[in-house]
């Protein structure tokens, strides 16, 4: 997968990544997701868990994150990392549901799409399906 440069000689590999944050809703989480993200130098990274009330964007160290709304509890929510430098290639972020979201960039022959899934692990399906028998 590659992205169109400003020469069609220079083509550069897009790295993505995936992180499961536990939580963004703590003060400065954001910011340090992001720096550890720029560590690894990622282009692209989806997040699950992000726990935030309201859907949006927001500029976080060399990143836009994009993010769409958890649920009244604080719960789910998912979002990407854009970093800076192929942030113009985004032609669209959708937010399905508080699970599932999904980005549509600019590629050089084709759009890129990355699905971006929080799907509970066994051990809370099994746990949600106890809980559930109990009720």
């Amino acid at each position: 997968m590659f992205l169109e440069e400003t020469s069609r000689s220079m083509q550069r590999e897009m790295k993505m990544g995936t992180l499961n944050a536990r939580s963004l809703y703590r003060a400065g989480s954001l910011k340090a997701a992001a720096r550890e993200l720029a560590r690894y130098k990622l282009d692209v990274v989806g997040v699950q868990e992000v726990r935030w009330d309201k859907g949006g964007s927001v500029r976080a160290w060399n990143y836009d994150f994009f993010h769409g709304k958890g649920n009244e509890n604080h719960q789910l929510g998912t979002g990407f990392f854009v970093h800076h430098r192929i942030v113009s290639a985004v032609k669209r972020v959708e937010f399905v549901s508080d699970r599932l979201s999904y980005i549509v960039l600019r590629g050089h022959w084709h759009n890129i799409i990355v699905v971006n899934v929080h799907a509970p692990s066994e051990e809370k399906l099994m746990s949600q399906k106890i809980v559930f028998m109990r009720n």
